[in-house]
């Protein structure tokens, strides 16, 4: 019954996140924000790594590290007030989820003050103002030159930014093609699925560097073109708000923002050497996550679901009724939806601080359990019943009739059903990427925000991906083959 009970907490804190949604809740007293990071002696600072020159992530002299503007004023605003430093690298649109929930304490990624967001978070003073920009590519030079030239048209944009917001306002008709980073939108402009990129000017003129074929629309002026970048923090944070304000003043009165314009510049041009030579080592790591996070998935997901299996079939109505609802709810929503309410709901309810990759596992193994509950079961009455008749009849019971008889024989029908599932937890774990967890996609994401490149990364993702799946398949058919001779 232990077993019961572990599967009720992950269902009690699954619809517990679910609430937390309806009825939101904060991570600790508001007021204590201050005294909390103090306490803890760290401040973490969450941020999408994939915008430079704000933020990026790149490989210096064989190791990994955060640069830009973002990064360098979170390093001032640690040393101000004897903080370490923690940098919590997730997608853009997840940074405000993160922080109500208590992921992390504040945001530094260029995010602008909006009325949508200062109803979820306030705002520091500003610490910088940037023009938006539309890009083109340059064999559409003539046709697009001014503002009217793209009424009608697809326009990418950044998903929740203020380039989102100009774009509607201000452009007759557009078709807005929201995506989650800039990376994304600039392989949709390099391909022709939109005609122009709504973009700041900063982040613009670095990938034009990187991509010749792609230029500004020079006669495009936005009547909101200029934005100002602040940090968010959590509702009702005055203690916290009056430090980070301290230092953004500081930057102000002393110039500091030219100062890591010139450090982004300089660090953008530090990784030597071919593609593979700047960015393996990402993707090394992001095997080695992949690989683990799938072992952990599919093994304790096996484990999980045979109990789940072994209660559905059972007797007893309140753990048949227990599995079958466990099974359904995973069954019947997205790996993406459980993803979050792991995360978010580990903090939000029970007040756990796991990290990304933990919460990943979780979700995984909880996913998988559903799935492999099913394998399990269905290959367990497989077998014909009048095995389980003859090893009761000569007085074995129901447990040891299952473990000697039952199981030895389902195993052969679930085997291929199981191997299948490991193959898909592979390619299913990129999603775990969207909590900032390490992987395979997550790495070439960040080596499209390092690198420029908003393909080869992705080509690369696809080749290793297959590559795994691949030799999987190829061990699971040997051992069907070996189980086959045995019969």
């Amino acid at each position: 019954m232990a077993q019961s009970g572990k599967l009720i907490l992950v269902v009690i804190i699954m619809f517990s996140s679910l609430l937390m949604y309806v009825q939101p809740t904060t991570y600790a007293a508001q007021d204590e924000q201050w005294e909390k990071i103090k306490e803890r002696g760290e401040l973490r600072v969450g941020l999408s790594a994939d915008y430079a020159p704000y933020e990026f992530e790149h490989n210096v002299d064989g190791k990994r590290k955060y640069d830009g503007i973002d990064i360098d004023l979170a390093k001032k605003i640690a040393k101000d007030n004897n903080l370490k430093l923690k940098i919590v690298n997730m997608q853009f649109d997840s940074l405000l989820g993160a922080i109500k929930t208590g992921k992390i304490d504040i945001i530094i990624s260029g995010m602008t003050p909006t009325p949508e967001r200062e109803k979820e978070v306030d705002f520091s003073n500003p610490y910088m103002t940037v023009t938006q920009k539309m890009i083109i590519k340059k064999s559409e030079d003539d046709k697009l030159q001014k503002l009217d030239d793209f009424a009608n048209k697809k326009i990418g944009v950044q998903k929740q930014t203020q380039q989102e917001t100009i774009a509607k306002n201000e452009i007759d008709n557009a078709n807005i093609q929201s995506l989650t980073r800039v990376p994304e939108v600039i392989m949709s402009l390099k391909s022709g699925k939109v005609s122009g990129m709504v973009i700041e000017g900063p982040v613009a003129e670095a990938y034009l560097k990187q991509n010749p074929d792609l230029k500004f629309a020079e006669g495009v002026k936005f009547e909101e073109g200029e934005k100002n970048t602040a940090i968010a923090v959590p509702k009702n944070s005055p203690e916290l708000m009056k430090h980070l304000n301290a230092t953004i003043k500081d930057v102000k009165d002393n110039n500091l923002i030219a100062d890591y314009k010139d450090n982004a510049a300089e660090a953008m041009k530090k990784d030597d050497g071919n593609f593979f030579t700047k960015y393996g080592n990402f993707f090394l790591k992001g095997i080695q996550n992949t690989i683990l996070i799938s072992i952990v998935g599919v093994v304790l997901g096996a484990i999980l679901g045979s109990v789940l299996a072994l209660f559905k079939l059972s007797k007893v109505k309140p753990l048949r009724w227990l599995a079958s609802a466990y099974i359904e709810f995973l069954r019947g929503t997205p790996l993406l939806v459980q993803v979050f309410l792991v995360y978010f709901g580990s903090t939000a309810v029970l007040g756990w601080n796991l990290s990304a990759l933990i919460c990943g596992m979780i979700a995984l193994v909880i996913n998988c359990s559903a799935y492999i509950a099913e394998i399990i079961r269905a290959g367990i009455n497989a077998v014909d019943k009048g095995q389980m008749e003859a090893a009761r009849s000569l007085g074995l019971s129901y447990g040891q009739t299952m473990k000697s008889v039952i199981l030895p024989q389902a195993i052969k029908n679930i085997l291929p059903a199981l191997g299948n599932e490991f193959v898909t937890v592979i390619k299913e774990s990129s999603i775990v990427s969207v909590i900032g967890v390490s992987e395979i996609m997550f790495n070439a994401q960040v080596v499209q925000g390092a690198s420029f490149d908003p393909f080869t990364p992705l080509l690369v993702a696809a080749v290793l991906y297959f590559i795994l799946t691949f030799t999987l398949s190829r061990i699971m058919y040997f051992f069907e083959g070996r189980l086959k001779v045995s019969d």
